[in-house]
């Protein structure tokens, strides 16, 4: 291994002042672009793109001392992610993993019959750029191409980031199929996360972009034919584009910002023809700084930048991360498609971590239904923190083998738990933020109890696995842990923004769907595995008194599961089944549950989910517990009307929503993306999440290993039935990028806005941080023939 990943040799100085001289000749002999400014300002209303992505990715980079600081093994660190919908590139983030800089880059084609847009007009196919001998993805490198539904063209993109720079490749070649065409690039930025305040300047050499102190430089690798910069919808390339022609040229946005598309075209290409150009897209605090990350990556030559980014040889990037995953091939040997997925797993999980906030790990690097979600405004999506998809997260890249990322993310956890110095805190301390940027800035302040519980659980698994020593774990057992027991003991009175609710757990404020309060058997899992694992670190450190404290609380939670929410009298089956959640201790008095997403009230044992099955993988109860196997038949009707029916096989896979009467979803009658216009429709359906497939293949795992003595044949064959059930039924999710959605289509209802396929991702968020997770964990789960998430001290106390 080499101690850097880059080094400025003398033939790439050499080369880089070759590439400055020639565009400086090339600006002397073509014409500039006219010096008009663009009208039109502001522009339309911006919004963001498709959130089923097929392609996400950006640079490995290892820590230094557990940090991300420049001077390490890969060099200088790059803080730019990207992602690809539709054949397309679309959000793309340089500086912290949410901060949004560009909504995508596509190209308009005139061709002989009419104009024809990539993403719109065109179908595509996502492809990984660098493989094993197995096809297992070495790198979130990819290869796109887009054709043209009439066969007129198609357009191959290779795209990947400089891992030395703030910058992003995408090497470009059009081919013309039937007919002369003319490309034309078409770019619109969001800089600074929002499709407003951005100015535009284009020449020749470059498209120009920026807000405030972020700017983008888009450089060719030859001058374009024409460029120009206008307001989307008004003034811009791809409405002048609409009767054939770049009729207007307009060099600048002047003083005036908004919603902009910057363009450039390319020259001709003949019948049977092909132009290749490369393009590379450069980020920084000013022009500058943006346009020398570009020219940078040109120089040092894109071949060798994308074997830096690879790790090919001794050059240190991903190859080395997924060498360094020691677990992984013996996950894959649980895989049904030759541990394609679980690759590709591992990567998403990696990507989807700040680079500036080491261990920050978020949700998804997509804006959910984006395509229809304002973008006047900053927002996250789902590019934030999250403790219960954190904890998810870190698991399973624990069960891979990386004994890095996890304990940084443990040790960033106190970032997000809220304390006295917790800005506008005049509350209860101890519990963690509902949902907060990288960075630590809030975002939500619901209190969610098994986000408080599972930091606890995580530093118990890292402190057996001995990456926490004991003296850390002290140290962290004072700062964060006892905080946050505690809190799970006593609640208090919240006291942050709009939040001044009084908690008693194990009530919550919120279960792990963030919309109803009371008793969830999910949340109440967590949080006695919790209370359990914090009683062993209390008595590491000294703490008996406490120790003794939370074991009482979690006795007294475990002794009361079925009496608070598992119902004698409820609706479907037999009447005896775990309720989704029930605001009071009784769940017989059929009282209604909180009206959410569009949909109404409805009585609390109408409403079934699979939230009773974390009582199982936790050890709160054994997979052949009375109440645990009373319940399956009702998580598992097919019979019930679509409003409440949970369970949906499709193409013979058993798949599942979050719960009856979900509205997190698409329409009904058109199929149209969830919450238009920032309101609720009573037409809104939650659709189906593969990861409770996986969810309900830990079950399965747990009830086999629950059969005593049973004959290590018969054993290796059930084992073979998980996998060909639920591992191959989440690997069937799985989009031609091999990422993971939120959700998938269940077939219920019209689908004319997308045309959706059942078991197809639907615009939710794709890759979700928590499908790629579970699927891991399942993996890991099957290889060693035990629950990874299973926590022995609370299995021993109360499933015995």
């Amino acid at each position: 291994m080499t101690l850097s990943r880059f080094r400025l040799t003398r033939s790439s100085m050499r080369i880089f002042q070759t590439l400055l001289a020639g565009a400086a000749a090339a600006a002397l002999a073509l014409p500039a672009a006219a010096q008009s400014v663009a009208p039109g300002a502001p522009g339309d209303t911006p919004t963001w793109v498709n959130a089923a992505k097929t392609g996400a990715g950006s640079s490995y980079e290892a820590y230094v001392d557990g940090q991300y600081r420049d001077g390490g093994p890969t060099g200088d660190v790059s803080r730019v992610w990207f992602s690809i919908a539709d054949g397309v590139l679309t959000e793309t983030m340089y500086g912290l993993i949410h901060q949004a800089q560009i909504k995508q880059m596509r190209f308009a084609v005139l061709t002989g019959s009419g104009l024809s847009v990539e993403g719109t007009d065109t179908t595509s196919r996502t492809e990984y750029l660098h493989v094993d001998a197995q096809g297992r993805p070495l790198s979130p490198a990819y290869r796109v191409v887009t054709t043209d539904r009439q066969g007129r063209y198609e357009i191959e993109k290779r795209i990947y980031t400089d891992p030395d720079r703030q910058a992003l490749v995408v090497r470009t070649t059009i081919r013309a199929m039937a007919g002369e065409i003319t490309p034309y690039l078409l770019l619109e930025p969001h800089i600074a996360n929002t499709g407003v305040g951005d100015r535009g300047e284009v020449t020749a050499q470059g498209l120009f972009a920026s807000e405030g102190d972020t700017h983008l430089a888009l450089t060719p690798s030859a001058p374009f034919e024409a460029s120009s910069v206008g307001f989307v919808g008004a003034s811009e390339g791809l409405t002048d584009l609409a009767d054939g022609r770049l009729d207007h040229r307009y060099a600048t946005t002047g003083d005036q910002t908004g919603n902009i598309m910057l363009t450039g075209a390319l020259p001709a290409v003949g019948a049977g023809q092909s132009l290749a150009r490369d393009f590379v897209i450069g980020f920084g605090d000013s022009r500058a700084d943006a346009e020398s990350a570009a020219a940078g990556s040109h120089a040092t030559g894109l071949d060798e930048v994308l074997a830096r980014f690879n790790g090919e040889g001794d050059r240190v990037g991903w190859e080395d991360y997924i060498a360094s995953l020691d677990q992984l091939p013996r996950l894959a040997e649980q895989a049904t498609d030759g541990g394609r997925l679980a690759w590709a797993s591992a990567l998403m999980l990696k990507v989807q971590e700040d680079r500036t906030h080491a261990g920050a790990l978020i949700a998804s690097l997509s804006n959910p239904w984006g395509d229809t979600v304002d973008a006047t405004n900053s927002s996250t999506g789902y590019k934030a923190v999250w403790p219960r998809d954190f904890y998810q997260v870190a698991m399973a890249m624990l069960a891979l083998g990386d004994t890095e990322t996890p304990l940084a993310a443990f040790r960033y956890l106190p970032q997000v738990q809220v304390n006295a110095q917790t800005p506008g805190n005049s509350g209860a301390t101890g519990w963690f933020l509902q949902k907060t940027h990288v960075d630590g800035e809030i975002e939500w302040v619901g209190v969610q109890l098994d986000q408080t519980a599972m930091p606890i659980m995580l530093g118990w698994k890292l402190w057996k696995a001995g990456l926490v020593s004991d003296a850390e774990m002290s140290r962290m057992y004072s700062q964060m842990i006892k905080p946050a027991a505690d809190f799970l003991v006593d609640g208090g009175t919240v006291g942050l923004l709009w939040n001044d609710r009084r908690i008693t757990p194990p009530w919550t404020q919120q279960e792990r769907w963030e919309e109803q309060e009371g008793h969830s058997p999910s949340t109440t899992a967590a949080v006695i595995a919790g209370l359990v694992t914090a009683a062993e670190i209390a008595r590491a450190s000294g703490d008996e008194a406490s120790a003794g404290r939370y074991l009482a609380a979690a006795d007294d939670y475990e002794a009361n599961v079925e009496a608070r929410m598992f119902t004698t009298i409820g609706e479907w089956g037999d009447g005896r089944y775990f309720v989704r959640i029930t605001r009071n201790d009784n769940p017989n008095d059929k009282a209604p549950i909180g009206e959410n997403n569009g949909q109404p009230a409805m009585p609390e044992d109408r409403i079934v989910d699979g939230g009773f099955l974390e009582l199982v993988r936790y050890g709160v109860r054994a997979a052949t517990a009375d109440s645990i196997v009373a319940s399956l038949p009702e998580y598992d009707d097919q019979t019930r009307e679509d409003r409440f029916r949970v369970r949906y096989d499709v193409n013979g896979v058993p798949a599942f929503r979050r719960y009856g009467n979900d509205g997190y979803g698409e329409q009904t009658d058109t199929g149209g993306n969830y919450g238009v216009g920032g309101e609720m429709h009573a037409g809104q359906r939650g659709r189906l999440w593969p990861f409770f497939t996986g969810e309900r293949g830990h079950y399965e795992l747990a009830a086999l290993m629950a059969v005593p003595s049973a004959d290590a044949g018969w054993m290796t064959g059930q084992i073979d039935g998980i996998r060909q059930t639920y591992v191959r039924g989440m690997e069937s999710f799985a989009n031609g990028g091999l990422l993971l959605p939120e959700q998938a289509w269940d077939g219920v209802g019209d689908d004319t806005a997308h045309d959706y396929r059942p078991g197809q991702g639907t615009n939710s968020a794709t890759p979700l941080a928590w499908t790629h997770a579970e699927y891991l964990k399942l993996l890991r789960s099957l290889a060693d023939r035990a629950v990874w998430d299973r926590y022995a001290p609370v299995e021993e106390r109360y499933a015995r």
